[in-house]
């Protein structure tokens, strides 16, 4: 780079994938060029992620011009990476236009949440990032719940069959030593259709199990939801669990802060939606509440912070698709990486309101609990045995200040966690 280049902080160590070590010259040389341009490709990155945030179109729009032949979505992973992030940025610009922002939206059609698009059920059927999240909930809270009679797991808008199914039947294995508990599920999803089809998936599996089950579906979002909504019972072993979903509660009209607010660093930002959320949810005095969330600091104020963030983020989540993508085709992994661009887009294009991907480090979720008045619990997890069942060489579970953190090689990538009232 040249010495007028923007510089990476010294924690943003990007992950660049790269074939095995080659004996031809001819690989050698072909490797070397994919360094220079993966560089080339962070420094215009980081560029345009400042002339951006500062308003200057015609450089932002200059450096986007010369990203355009560099990155590419059939290339490397930086390549694929930079086609994403140029994206972003392209968005964020065009929304100075809001007529023919929301012209190009329209055409682009894409979709407003996981629980539709058919790349979330690929990246979890290929990638085990998940599933090592469900066996770690799973394990903790079968043994939990061991002595209940009647247990209500609320259910904060996953409505992933992948794990209600195995956990129902993990209950069923329990129920063997004694009486089947009474099992109650409530799911809390804004998307009917989802509702539905997990309704009718659960209760089918649980009538082959022949133990008692309730299906309680609640058609709200996260912000809408109510205490009433979720049917909660004297004499219930309550238990809640949030599935990367937590984070759009986050979200407020902060756009003053975000172009005119000091930068306020590792200070937990406040926030009344939440707070409140938290509150209510410890009122109802459940025996545990489990997370899962993202390992990274997406809700910060400032762009350029979020966009640096960001880079060191998805840089490792591509890396690892790059590597253990052999279970899909081109197309289907084109499909997962578009997902996650949508999420980048949040990050990087959206402001206020509109940014719900505001995913924070365990750090921080750790101040907000125990601002509510939680307590961090311990989790049984036999983490070997996950990565045996789960896993393929690179992953790894690690524990980091009560909670476990699902990593590529070095870098958490999402952070699991228990909290009791």
């Amino acid at each position: 780079m040249s010495s007028s280049s923007p510089a990476l902080k010294p924690d943003v160590a990007l992950s660049l994938t790269l074939s095995p070590s080659p004996t031809k010259p001819a690989r050698i040389e072909a490797i070397n060029k994919s360094e220079e341009r993966g560089l080339r490709l962070i420094q215009l990155l980081l560029k345009c992620a400042n002339h951006t945030s500062s308003g200057n179109l015609h450089r932002a729009d200059a450096c986007l011009l010369h990203i355009s032949p560099l990155a590419s979505a059939t290339g490397d992973s930086m390549q694929r990476l930079a086609a994403q992030f140029a994206y972003a940025l392209a968005s964020r610009l065009v929304k100075r236009w809001p007529g023919l922002y929301k012209a190009l939206a329209n055409r682009s059609l894409q979709l407003s949440n996981h629980e539709m698009d058919p790349s979330w059920a690929l990246f979890s059927q290929a990638f085990p990032y998940l599933r090592f999240a469900y066996a770690i909930i799973a394990q903790t809270l079968v043994r939990a719940m061991s002595a209940e009679r009647v247990i209500h797991v609320v259910d904060l808008g996953s409505g992933d069959p992948n794990f209600w199914v195995p956990l129902i039947q993990s209950f069923a294995l329990m129920a063997q030593a004694r009486e089947p508990p009474q099992l109650k599920i409530t799911c809390v999803n804004n998307n009917k259709v989802v509702l539905e089809k997990l309704g009718l998936r659960l209760v089918k599996e649980a009538e082959g199990l022949d133990i008692p089950f309730q299906f309680n579906p609640v058609n709200v979002s996260l912000k809408e939801l109510t205490i009433d909504m979720l049917k909660v019972r004297s004499g219930e072993a309550l238990a809640f669990v949030s599935i990367l979903n937590l984070h759009v509660l986050l979200a407020e009209d902060d756009r003053v802060d975000a172009h005119f607010g000091p930068n306020k660093g590792n200070k937990v930002k406040d926030c009344k939606q939440m707070g409140q959320f938290l509150a209510m949810v410890r009122s109802m005095s459940p025996k545990l509440f489990f997370l899962v969330e993202q390992e990274a600091d997406h809700n910060l104020d400032r762009l350029v912070d979020r966009f640096l963030e960001g880079l060191h983020y998805y840089s490792a989540m591509f890396d690892s698709l790059d590597v253990n993508c052999g279970s899909l085709s081109c197309e289907e992994r084109l499909a997962v990486e578009k997902m996650f661009g949508r999420e980048i887009v949040d990050v990087v294009a959206c402001e206020g309101l509109e940014r719900e991907e505001r995913h924070e480090r365990y750090a921080r979720w750790i101040v907000r609990f125990v601002g509510a008045g939680f307590k961090p619990a311990h989790m049984w997890c036999d983490a070997k045995q996950i990565i045996e069942a789960y896993g393929k060489d690179g992953y790894k579970i690690m524990n980091d200040k009560s909670s476990l953190m699902i990593c590529w090689h070095e870098r958490p990538l999402y952070a699991v966690s228990a909290w009791i009232s």
